[in-house]
């Protein structure tokens, strides 16, 4: 199947951090940290298709990837564009993140991008990193403004958040405050492991149920599975057999064998699902499943599996204050 796995609700892709630098501050201080991210330019970004010199401070940027958004807005700049998931959740509006006001105008779906649009709002940034943007939009886009594709060396929707978010901090000569937020990050899972040393080596599976009898299983590079992974669990080597080079592989009931591990997480994004798959006699049968070990967490209300598929320097922190109490009080029946 392909890597853009897409869920029925289009979430399967998919404390919070305040914006400090989304706030109000004093106008001495915005001149003082404009200059000197400012002093940093020219910066040239090496990208799947080539290399982007960015010879001046983006002021007006615009963000393709589904959720590049978030690195953005960590690093105090609203974007003036952004793209629809689905016509689902309009600018990727969730709890972690705080649009305020000024909601970005929307370019696009996934992967399809109103060029127009995108030419008339003016950028002197485009970014396009979590997406699955085409050489000939690329091209396109590149005679609009300054074009930052995909990360090189990975394929489309599988490169880790962290290089990601790097890719975009330093486009926005922000290379040092990004580096702090990762930085960040890396300490409240590495403090997650140290509390939890019983997650270290266990294997996990995270799965979702959309439709009855098939099931999405995603593999290590899927950012859901990579949360998971960061908190000490591991993915069967299987699974990522499986999957290929794409970040979800499809199985029937038949091969729910595939998924009697440790762990086995449910991402459900309907009521009927998790009574569903309880009712599935495959399942019944598995040890994961007998001893309770097996869990059904939301995309939405609350969005636990929206913010384990965003998987960004927003959404993780987020993401680990809802789901660490869960693991750690046990599973469900």
């Amino acid at each position: 199947m392909s890597t853009r796995w897409r869920a029925p609700l289009a979430l399967a892709l998919i404390g919070a951090l305040a914006l400090a630098g989304c706030g109000s501050s004093s106008d001495d201080g915005d001149d003082a940290a404009s200059s000197n991210t400012a002093s940093v330019f020219p910066v040239t970004v090496t990208h799947k298709y080539g290399s982007t010199e960015i010879k001046a401070e983006p002021k007006k940027v615009i963000t393709l990837g589904l959720s590049d958004q978030d690195a953005v807005l960590a690093l105090g700049i609203k974007p003036i564009g952004a793209v629809d998931w689905f016509k689902e959740r309009p600018f990727g509006k969730w709890p972690w993140v705080q649009w305020g006001s000024t909601p970005p105008e929307i370019v696009g779906e996934r992967d399809e991008f109103n060029m127009e649009k995108i030419a008339a709002l003016q950028p002197d940034l485009i970014l396009a990193q979590y997406s699955g943007m085409t050489k000939e939009n690329y091209e396109t886009l590149s005679g609009i403004a300054p074009t930052v594709g995909q990360p090189k060396d990975y394929a489309d929707y599988v490169a880790p958040w962290e290089v990601m978010t790097k890719q975009i901090g330093k486009a926005l000569g922000k290379e040092k405050e990004i580096d702090a937020q990762i930085a960040a990050i890396d300490k409240r899972f590495a403090e997650v492991r140290a509390q939890h040393p019983e997650w270290a080596g266990k294997t996990v599976a995270v799965v979702d149920p959309y439709v009855p009898g098939e099931y999405a299983v995603f593999s290590s590079t899927d950012p859901k599975a990579l949360f998971m992974t960061q908190m000490g669990f591991k993915v069967p080597a299987e699974i990522d057999k499986l999957a290929g080079k794409d970040n979800a592989t499809v199985i029937s009931s038949e091969r729910l064998d595939l998924v009697d591990v440790d762990l086995l997480l449910f991402l459900t994004s309907d009521a009927g699902a998790e009574p569903r798959v309880k009712a599935d006699k495959v399942y019944q049968n598995l040890k994961v499943a007998k001893e309770g070990r097996a869990m059904f967490l939301p995309y939405e209300d609350p969005p636990i599996g929206g913010a384990l598929s965003f998987n960004t320097v927003l959404s993780i922190p987020y993401a680990i204050d809802q789901v660490v109490p869960i693991l750690a009080g046990g599973t469900s029946k």
